[in-house]
């Protein structure tokens, strides 16, 4: 049942926040693989009793092979809101990442400022310390919580949302996210799942105007995910 498929941390008449799994897709793409939109809407049928197509607003985004938390609007009204509000980025909402990089970074706290530059035909963004033609300014700050024998434990704050910024900007300084060949981790992880986890998410309620934080738990199938959450 669609239901037991679903991790859902918050759920109201207007929203509703699920913990994604690694590997499944947020809206429907060319792979023609069940996306996690058509899961919840099938969850929020079963549970109500609605006749008919049920209303699913994508307001965000978090890639396929990234965990974590994902927000959806229930209402129209919803919708339009919470899209303005993400638009805003940081002003509006708040969002932390969980990164398992392989190599400490040089500092401990740090802002990362650089230019990005999506390649279309490699679905990859290349990262520049300068300004380039075509390329969007991207911030980010990040600090050291933890580490293990051989990873290192980031949390990440970001300020802009571009293209792959975390994979991308942190591969810049020379620590790439476990299992992320594309940005220069050497081995892939099973399931193509990186080491990158949407770990919460604040805001003011698109409608009823209280402030909500959303945080969504470590994946369990992951024994380094659950000994660097020890560690926290």
């Amino acid at each position: 049942m669609a239901k037991e498929q679903l991790d859902i941390l918050f759920e109201d008449n207007h929203i509703i926040a699920v913990n994604k799994k690694c590997g499944d897709i947020v809206q429907g793409d060319k792979t023609g693989d069940e996306p996690l939109s058509d899961k919840v809407k099938a969850y929020i049928k079963e549970k109500y009793n609605k006749p008919g197509d049920v209303f699913l607003g994508v307001p965000h985004r978090i890639d396929r092979p990234v965990s974590g938390v994902i927000i959806f609007a229930k209402t129209s009204k919803a919708l339009t809101r919470l899209s303005m509000m993400f638009q805003q980025k940081d002003k509006e909402i708040s969002k932390l990442y969980w990164a398992i990089v392989l190599k400490c970074p040089r500092l401990e706290e740090e802002t990362l400022t650089h230019f990005l530059l999506k390649n279309e035909e490699k679905n990859r963004t290349n990262v520049f310390d300068k300004l380039k033609k075509g390329a969007k300014e991207a911030t980010l700050e990040y600090k050291l919580i933890t580490r293990s024998q051989n990873y290192f434990l980031l949390e990440v704050k970001l300020h802009t949302g571009r293209h792959h910024q975390i994979r991308a900007q942190l591969a810049k300084i020379g620590v790439p996210i476990r299992g992320d060949v594309k940005y220069g981790a050497p081995r892939a992880k099973s399931g193509g799942q990186i080491g990158l986890h949407a770990r919460e998410i604040s805001f003011i309620h698109p409608v009823k105007q209280e402030p909500v934080r959303i945080v969504a738990p470590i994946p369990q199938n992951d024994n380094l995910w659950r000994e660097l959450d020890k560690l926290v």
